[in-house]
């Protein structure tokens, strides 16, 4: 019998619990595992020794979990350096546990990689195994990261709606830029064109991390002719957004730096807004969902919450046939309807790595979407979304 420790690790998501939940039910039923412990906020919690008994949870309560957004176990950003490695091993074989399953993204397939490593170096009996998990859809090796469809269906609500509300008001607030989270890569930002019926509609221009602007003030004149084009402009900016010298526009003051060596900058939004009305002279707006945009339950997509519960259960069958330093992966057999199975490739091809959007899911004008992306897409948000209602400009005449 083995003992199995889970632990949740990097930016929650809408369905990360529902990974923890997948794992936990197939632990329960192989009939190979005796115990489950949780690690309160990943590494840290393992190192504080700070567990709790997953296994005695009762199935309301896991229920419940499944469909709840943001990690129950709470999650962490710490970096598993090698010391930390040799002491979380030295607290694991002290509760007998020999399979271990952390869930998150490209930072954490390298703490689990650590681990793992540092356990054949002193030849520990321990088993690793990384559970996909990011909003950024930036893992290589699989379709699709779980977190991203749910994400993608908020953004591309949020997106439309903004638009429709930017469209009735483009006598007093012309511009509205809506800044999305996504790291370097442009999967979060592609999804607002997903509301899109045609053209036409909002986003009028995505500014894709992997298509930067020149500068400041090239991106005003894409701002200006974009406007004078439609008299309204709807864009979508990351986070992240830096000019072709890798500058970030909102300025280079780094507000925080995590454990891996990330830096964070403050948003573009507000920069870039203020910027529009100094040099255009065009009234703007911006909205930055933030994190309510990563954990929106009621954005959660089917297919999203499937493959979060699927990859949790396929973590632990890798375990228990005895695979380890791999991550879980997804593979899509079919669009319509839309199915997948899973996978697994090696940690060492994920840990620190990104994979950004291709150039074939960006339209050639840089700005936009191709079909291609659409086509990916749409079935991990469950499908398109509901067309609104639009009034017919029929004339009113006298009576």
């Amino acid at each position: 019998m083995s003992r199995l420790l889970l632990a949740q690790s990097g930016g929650a998501t809408a369905v990360i619990n529902n990974s923890l939940v997948g794992a936990i039910s197939a632990a329960q039923k192989s009939g190979q595992i005796d115990a489950v412990a949780g690690a309160r906020n990943g590494i840290e919690g393992l190192l504080a020794g700070d567990l709790i008994d997953l296994a005695a949870q009762s199935p309301d309560t896991l229920t419940r979990l499944s469909r709840t957004p943001s990690a129950a176990l709470g999650t962490t950003r710490q970096k598993m350096t090698d010391e930390m490695a040799e002491r979380a091993l030295e607290i694991l074989a002290s509760y007998g546990i020999d399979i271990v399953a952390f869930i998150g993204g490209n930072d954490t397939a390298d703490s689990a990689m650590r681990l793992a490593q540092s356990a054949r170096d002193r030849g520990q009996q321990l088993r690793v195994v990384s559970i996909p998990k990011t909003i950024d859809n930036d893992l290589p090796g699989t379709d699709h990261c779980p977190g991203y469809g749910s994400i993608a269906r908020f953004i591309a609500q949020a997106t439309r709606s903004s638009g429709i509300d930017t469209a009735a008001t483009a006598q007093l607030y012309p511009v509205k830029l809506i800044e999305v989270m996504g790291r370097n890569a442009g999967w979060v930002a592609a999804s607002g064109a997903l509301g899109q019926v045609d053209h036409s509609d909002p986003p009028h221009l995505i500014f894709f991390p992997e298509r930067p602007v020149g500068s400041i003030d090239e991106f005003l004149q894409e701002i200006a002719a974009a406007h004078a084009e439609r008299g309204q402009v709807v864009a979508v900016i990351p986070e992240t957004m830096r000019d072709r010298d890798g500058e970030p526009l909102s300025g280079n003051t780094v507000v925080w730096r995590d454990s891996f060596g990330h830096p964070y900058y403050g948003g573009p939004g507000p920069a870039l807004t203020s910027a529009i009305q100094e040099s255009l002279g065009l009234r703007a707006r911006y909205d930055k969902p933030g994190t309510i945009s990563r954990m929106f339950e009621q954005s959660a997509s089917e297919p999203d919450l499937m493959g979060a519960r699927e990859c949790g259960a396929a973590a632990v069958k890798l375990l228990l046939d005895g695979v380890s330093e791999v991550m879980v992966t997804i593979e899509r057999t079919s669009n319509e309807p839309f199915e997948m199975t899973t996978g697994y490739v090696a940690l060492e091809t994920v840990a620190n790595q990104e994979r950004l959007l291709p150039d074939s899911f960006i339209g050639p004008d840089g700005r936009s979407v191709t079909g291609a992306f659409r086509e990916y897409a749409l079935p991990l948000i469950g499908g398109p979304l509901e067309p609104y209602g639009h009034l017919e400009d029929l004339p009113f005449r006298p009576g």
